[in-house]
């Protein structure tokens, strides 16, 4: 739009800035899904992933009731630190573990009045790993892994080869290994770079030697 028409329109209350770059409708109230809507326009990688896009798709029954947090990712030449003004429970991630170029990655999410751009499950339990230990509880992960049986070995095995995480490759072959699920068995895993040596991914864990992570005793034994 015009900068001509947006000083007009702002001069007569139809729409007022929002923030740098972004206006909304007058005294309309900005939640945010409606701040990604609006930035997704300009910057197509931002998206809701994670535990987050998971909660939308319906398959984190085994989240914590009181998580209030929402996961946003970008790769890293995006910066997008002004939302930390608009809503404190946004927790942004940047990173270059995963393609975000590759639309094949996402899915669109109603929210009743537009669509957001959301990862789709396979991404979004990746991204959930890329956070173990630090910030996402090991247990937690598994259990939500345990409700993913429907997801679809094509992409998970062409996210696996093209992840530059050698922790999330090992950490996800583990736990569908473990849960049992068909469509692991449909992956070739000769084809996945698991690099070499051994990876702490939980202290006080026990090795677990086909993938050589450390995972908690309670599930070795």
């Amino acid at each position: 739009m015009y900068p001509s028409l947006l000083n007009m329109y702002s001069k007569t209350k139809w729409i007022q800035l929002y923030m740098r770059g972004m206006y909304k409708l007058y005294n309309d109230e900005v939640t945010w899904q409606g701040l990604l809507y609006g930035l997704q326009w300009n910057e197509p990688v931002i998206h809701a992933g994670g535990k987050t896009a998971l909660e939308l798709k319906g398959l984190a029954h085994y989240i914590k009731p009181r998580e209030t947090k929402v996961y946003i990712y970008s790769n890293r030449n995006v910066n997008f630190n002004l939302w930390l003004k608009k809503f404190e429970h946004l927790v942004l991630k940047r990173t270059e573990v995963f393609d975000y170029n590759n639309k094949n990655l996402f899915t669109d999410f109603n929210t009743g009045s537009f669509e957001i751009r959301i990862s789709a499950p396979e991404l979004a339990f990746m991204e959930m790993l890329y956070l173990i230990p630090a910030e996402q509880e090991f247990n937690e992960a598994f259990q939500i892994m345990e409700g993913l049986s429907s997801l679809r070995p094509k992409l998970v095995q062409s996210l696996l080869e093209n992840c530059s995480s050698i922790k999330i490759k090992r950490l996800f072959l583990y736990m569908a290994e473990k849960a049992g699920h068909e469509w692991f068995y449909k992956l070739d895993k000769y084809s996945i770079d698991l690099g070499s040596g051994k990876r702490m991914i939980v202290k006080e864990g026990v090795l677990n030697k086909t993938y050589s992570i450390t995972v908690p005793k309670s599930y070795e034994e």
